[in-house]
């Protein structure tokens, strides 16, 4: 049976972490253009709620998922999620 791990990415967002190819940076011209090309072809979730761009996540539907928090605190709730089973990591209270 295939059960989905969902974490929470701020604002009341959860997203399917086992679905995840990629968790980058931002700022760089590669991830730039991934961006782009994602909003051009209507890829892109934005779940940043109008904060900044802190991670990018690529799926392996081809979507592009923006957050507001960092790769290093996606990838932190995630180990602090694993052999727990399916469960959504509640909000620390600090919008993220």
């Amino acid at each position: 049976m295939l059960t989905t791990e969902l974490i929470h990415v701020g604002f009341g967002n959860v997203l399917a972490v086992n679905r995840v190819i990629a968790i980058v940076a931002p700022n760089s011209a590669p991830t730039k253009r991934l961006i782009q090309e994602g909003k051009v072809k209507n890829l892109t979730i934005d779940m940043t709620s109008g904060r900044r761009t802190k991670a990018v996540l690529v799926m392996d539907s081809g979507h592009i998922v923006l957050a507001a928090i960092t790769p290093e605190t996606i990838t932190g709730r995630v180990n602090a999620n694993r052999g727990s089973g399916p469960r959504v990591i509640q909000n620390d209270g600090d919008g993220e």
